[in-house]
């Protein structure tokens, strides 16, 4: 089954970030956030991605390039510039096959799907490059299958954005940094589809929201995998800073690969 990822949008509210590089190549731990969602699937048995591209693409196309050689030992010799790549073979190496697809610099997240229609003819995985969770992704397939909808979406509760107080009388008896209690449920991603959505996104200016999900929604083709467990985006850079702490810290929910 193939996992596609939305990794071409401009990242505008994270600009000192993306002014140099796609936001889903801003780095956690020092890997792009878009390896912590690919090994998050993988980790479940997903390991075909079709990756749509669109501002900055050429970085995300570099880094899979370069993925192998980057991580092995190598030998260069400067007078020629021969360069001899040392792969260990007995080290664990992530079998993924990665699809890397141009949708255009200005397109919609419904025209990017749209663009990917040729290579959607069964029920694919969808997610944006930019959110990190520890949903059990094979939880939330089944769950699609058993109730024969067209879309499924992962719904999440979005981290508060200020710390919650418990008082007892004007003392306050608990003091909570941040906790997981959103305000209402949003969609998180990680979502399953059937090719019946396709005809719903007639165009680049599509939006995948928009023009797709809240249509499905009238029609009775949308329903809700409910995740009240971890869940983050990333679109400010105190949400970087965030997923780098409980990363640094051996904290991260999301890694549920070892």
């Amino acid at each position: 089954m193939k996992v596609v990822i939305l990794a071409g949008g401009l990242g505008t509210r994270l600009s000192e970030e993306t002014e140099v590089r796609p936001k889903p190549m801003v780095e956690i731990g020092g890997r792009p956030i878009l390896w912590h969602i690919a090994k998050h699937y993988a980790h479940h048995g997903f390991a075909e991605f079709v990756i749509a591209l669109g501002y900055k693409g050429e970085h995300i196309k570099r880094y899979f390039l370069e993925y192998r050689q980057m991580s092995s030992d190598m030998t260069v010799t400067l007078r020629d510039g021969n360069a001899k790549v040392h792969f260990d073979t007995a080290a664990p190496a992530d079998d993924w096959t990665v699809h890397l697809v141009d949708t255009g610099a200005e397109t919609q997240t419904g025209g990017r799907v749209r663009r990917l229609a040729p290579m959607l003819d069964s029920t694919f995985m969808l997610t944006y490059g930019d959110g990190v969770s520890n949903v059990d992704v094979k939880n939330v397939l089944a769950f699609h299958r058993a109730h024969g909808k067209l879309a499924t979406i992962t719904a999440v509760r979005p981290p508060a954005r200020f710390g919650g107080l418990v008082f007892d009388g004007d003392r306050i008896a608990e003091f909570q940094e941040k906790p997981q209690i959103g305000e209402g449920w949003i969609n998180g991603g990680f979502m399953v589809l059937e090719p019946g959505v396709l005809p719903y996104l007639k165009s680049d200016a599509s939006i995948l929201e928009v023009d797709g999900l809240e249509p499905l929604a009238r029609d009775g083709q949308l329903m809700a995998y409910k995740h009240d467990s971890f869940w983050q985006c990333m679109d400010t850079l105190r949400e970087v800073r965030l997923l780098q702490k409980l990363w640094a810290e051996g904290k991260a929910p999301w890694r549920t690969w070892r």
